[in-house]
């Protein structure tokens, strides 16, 4: 389950931004085989003054339509598995709303199956329990 936050300039069109968590999630569940009802996205939109980059930094050079991804995610896919995932969350983009590639930063936050509990304070993933005498463990 990435939990999957969006960072941009605020101004641009509801269509304009649901595109992007669109192409980010089609992106996440080609190339991370993220099933396609597991989507959880948080969008944050910046006043200019709030939105701070370096619009040159490594030699790509970054507009104001810069869209920061930031995807909190386990951390057992290898590095062939996260680069495909960054070409297609590009590509995808590039194709609607029409982002430059140069315009899509993307950052992967690994953590342990022991790092989410999706609700009723239980470490789903990783709770042994006890049912019928038997210990199980997910």
């Amino acid at each position: 389950m990435p939990l999957v936050h969006i960072s941009l300039l605020k101004g641009k069109s509801p269509a304009h931004i649901r595109a992007i968590a669109d192409g980010v999630h089609q992106a996440l569940v080609e190339t991370f085989a993220v099933p396609p009802a597991d989507r959880f996205q948080l969008v944050h939109q910046h006043d200019r003054d709030d939105f701070i980059y370096d619009a040159d930094y490594l030699g790509v050079h970054r507009s104001d339509d810069v869209v920061f991804i930031s995807i909190l995610q386990s951390n057992w896919r290898d590095v062939a598995t996260k680069q495909a995932l960054y070409r297609a969350v590009a590509e995808r983009l590039a194709e609607n709303p029409g982002l430059r590639r140069e315009d899509v930063q993307i950052q992967l936050v690994p953590n342990g199956r022991e790092d989410w509990s999706f609700g009723n304070g239980i470490a789903q993933y990783v709770q042994d329990t006890v049912k019928d005498g038997v210990k199980n463990s997910h």
